[in-house]
């Protein structure tokens, strides 16, 4: 059986509202609150990362594995708050183990331990290629990873009749009014429609540039401008005739930069009569979904949604109402 790592973790202390950091005898409180829970994930990282200098190994421990990746790699990519959450994830399995100790029957045990573990296993497999071609390695064997099956892909899309009650549960909540409509329209990811600023909007020429001047692109989620229909401009006129400057970020609460999307929405879906599977992606899943559906150019719906061609076609295709039509009235 795998070793269980009793190392640090975090615990919520819900008298004061704030994450904080347990590790054996010692309590430390990370100054994040409930719905901070990724500040607070960061925050353990770089407390496990700061208790011991890594060293080159040939067979290191996977805790020093995943805390060089999280220093020398992650800060140079878009998705590192998310990859925080894998390696609190793997820690809590994997914390007092070495390389050496990843097998197929130490992965298919952690992979039963929670949902979600592959992302959590190609984390790992990254972290390990990464220390043996860093100065760190080489290691003396580079483990292969078993992994779980990928998940289906959502089917999940809402119908027009869906999306407006969703957005009349949220009518009182303007940053989330607005997160909804720019993301029905433009199909764009939730993490870039929260982090679209006025700056972005050119509206002489109706395009929303979905990245911020200087901001890194990612190497897999691509991020292109995209036309502005009319709705959303007579939407996003408007909003910018009510914010009059007392804000930077176009889906804001009280003039701050909306960070995640929390109880807001569970809050408005729930209203709106809808099932669990309707997550904020859902959105972006919903505008592909329409687009095929009303027979638009695949080329240009997946320009506007910033993905490839292929991954449109492979995805969407057969909700186009010309699919496979020649080759089922072939005879």
């Amino acid at each position: 059986m795998p070793r269980r790592s009793s190392g640090p973790r975090l615990w919520l202390d819900k008298s004061r509202d704030s994450w904080t950091i347990i590790d054996g005898t010692v309590r430390r409180r990370t100054g994040f609150n409930a719905e901070q829970s990724a500040n607070a994930q960061t925050a353990l990282a770089n407390y496990i990362g700061g208790k011991h200098v890594v060293s080159p190994s040939s067979d290191a421990p996977i805790a020093d594995v995943l805390s060089f990746y999280l220093d020398d790699h992650l800060p140079e990519k878009l998705s590192e708050a998310k990859a925080v959450s894998n390696i609190t994830n793997l820690l809590k399995f994997w914390g007092l183990m070495s390389v050496s100790d990843i097998k197929a029957s130490n992965c298919k045990v952690f992979a039963k331990t929670k949902r979600g573990a592959r992302r959590d296993l190609e984390v790992m497999r990254a972290a390990v290629n990464h220390w043996h071609r860093s100065d760190h390695g080489p290691l003396d064997r580079v483990p292969v990873f078993w992994l779980p099956p990928k998940p289906e892909a959502r089917e999940r899309w809402l119908t027009r009749s869906e999306a407006a009650r969703l957005l009349r549960s949220a009518r009182r909540v303007p940053h989330l009014a607005r997160f909804i409509i720019v993301s029905w329209y433009t199909g764009s990811r939730s993490g870039v429609v929260l982090d679209l600023k006025w700056s972005m909007i050119d509206f002489p020429n109706a395009i929303l540039t979905r990245k911020s001047r200087g901001a890194k692109k990612s190497e897999t989620k691509r991020a292109p401008p995209v036309r502005i229909g009319n709705r959303l401009m007579s939407h996003l006129r408007r909003w910018h005739r009510l914010d009059e400057g007392c804000s930077e970020w176009i889906c804001h609460y009280q003039g701050g930069k909306v960070v995640k999307l929390r109880r807001s929405w569970v809050t408005a879906r729930k209203a709106a009569g809808l099932d669990a599977l309707v997550i904020p992606h859902t959105l972006r899943h919903s505008r592909a979904t329409h687009l095929a559906r009303q027979g638009v150019d695949p080329w240009q719906a997946a320009k506007s949604l910033g993905m490839s061609l292929q991954q449109f076609e492979r995805t969407y295709a057969h909700h186009h109402p010309d699919w496979q039509k020649e080759a089922a009235e072939a005879r």
